[in-house]
C-alpha cells in the first residue's frame, strides 16, 4: 500500500462515493464533503472518516484534495469560491479534479494552484458507475509531471489505467475525444439492434456472433442486450452526456474541428430528454427508433 495520507474528497455522487470508498478501504484518512449532507452521512456510516461542512474544512491539513463534482461552476465553487479548498491548501500539496469539465476551467484552476505552489491535475474518468465501484476506471490526466508523479499511486487505487496526457487541460480534451467516440458508437449500435429486431433475427444470437469480430466494443458487450430489452435504468445518464457534448462542441467551435456526427447525436439525445429520459442510460438512443 502507498503511505497513508490525509485526503479531502469533495463530491460523493455516483462516481465520487465509490472512489472515496476505495481510498478509505486502502487505509487513507478521508475528510469528505458533499452538498447533500444525507450522502455524506451515508458514506461516513459505511466507510468512517470525517464529515466536513465546507470544502475548506475538508481540505484543512490534507495532504491531497480529490474532487468529483458536476460542472465548471461546481469546480470553481469547491476550489475558488467562499470556503473553497484552494484557500487553505498548503504549498507542496496536490489537487486532483475528476470532474468532466472544460479545458478552460482546468487551466484556470491550474494557474490559481500554481500561484500558491500547489500541484493541480485535471483528471476526468471513463468507465461509468460500474468502473468506479469496481476500481476499474480509466483516467486521462492533464498537469505537470511532478504533480502527476505525486498523485499517480492514489489514482491507481480506483483505476485500471492512468496516464498523463500533457499540460493543464489535456485530460479534459482527451475526455472529449472519448465522448466523441462513444456518441457515434451508441447510435450505430442502436440502429443495429433496431435493424436486427425488424429483420426478425435472434438479436441475442446476432450480437453474440458479431461481438467476436471487428464490430466488438464495450458498448456492444454491455448494452446490446439491454437495448433490445428496453432497459435503461442504469449507467451514464443522458443529461450527463449532453453536458459533456456541450463542452466538446464548444471546444470544437474554437479549435475548428468538424464534428457533424457528434452534433447530430447530441440532438438525438435532446429528443430523448423530451421523451422524459433525462436520467435514462445513454443507450436509450434506441427509443427514438422504437417509439
Amino acid at each position: 500500500m502507498t503511505d497513508k495520507k490525509t485526503i479531502a474528497f469533495l463530491g460523493l455522487g455516483v462516481m465520487g462515493a465509490p472512489m472515496a470508498g476505495h481510498l478509505a478501504t486502502a487505509g487513507h484518512e478521508l475528510r469528505v464533503f458533499n452538498r447533500s449532507l444525507n450522502k455524506t452521512a451515508a458514506w461516513n456510516k459505511q466507510y468512517g472518516g470525517s464529515m466536513c461542512m465546507t470544502p475548506a474544512e475538508a481540505a484543512t491539513g490534507a495532504d491531497m484534495v480529490v474532487s468529483c463534482v458536476g460542472n465548471d461552476d461546481d469546480v470553481r465553487d469547491v476550489y475558488l469560491g467562499d470556503n473553497g479548498a484552494l484557500g487553505v491548501m498548503r504549498a507542496g500539496t496536490v489537487l486532483i479534479d475528476h470532474t468532466t469539465a472544460s479545458a478552460d476551467v482546468a487551466r484556470e484552476l491550474g494557474d490559481a494552484a500554481k500561484a500558491k505552489n500547489i500541484g493541480a491535475l485535471d483528471a476526468p474518468v471513463s468507465g461509468g458507475q460500474a468502473g468506479a465501484e469496481n476500481g476499474q476506471l480509466t483516467i486521462m490526466v492533464g498537469g505537470d509531471a511532478a504533480a502527476y508523479d505525486t498523485a499517480e499511486t492514489i489514482m491507481q487505487t480506483y483505476a485500471k489505467s492512468v496516464r498523463l496526457m500533457g499540460p493543464a487541460g489535456s485530460g479534459q480534451l482527451t475526455k472529449m475525444v472519448n465522448q466523441i467516440c462513444i456518441g457515434g458508437l451508441i447510435q450505430g449500435l442502436a440502429e443495429a439492434v433496431h435493424f436486427s429486431q425488424k429483420a426478425g433475427l435472434d438479436t441475442d444470437a446476432v450480437f453474440d456472433v458479431i461481438s467476436k469480430g471487428a464490430a466488438q466494443s464495450w458498448q456492444m458487450e454491455n448494452r446490446a442486450a439491454t437495448m433490445a430489452a428496453g432497459e435503461f435504468e442504469f449507467g451514464f445518464a443522458v443529461d450527463w452526456m449532453r453536458k459533456d457534448f456541450a463542452i466538446t462542441l464548444d471546444e470544437a467551435r474554437r479549435n475548428g474541428a468538424q464534428l457533424p456526427v457528434t452534433a447530430l447525436v447530441d440532438q438525438f439525445y435532446a429528443d430523448i430528454q423530451k421523451m422524459g429520459g433525462n436520467r435514462w442510460d445513454t443507450s436509450s438512443l434506441i427509443k427514438r427508433l422504437t417509439d
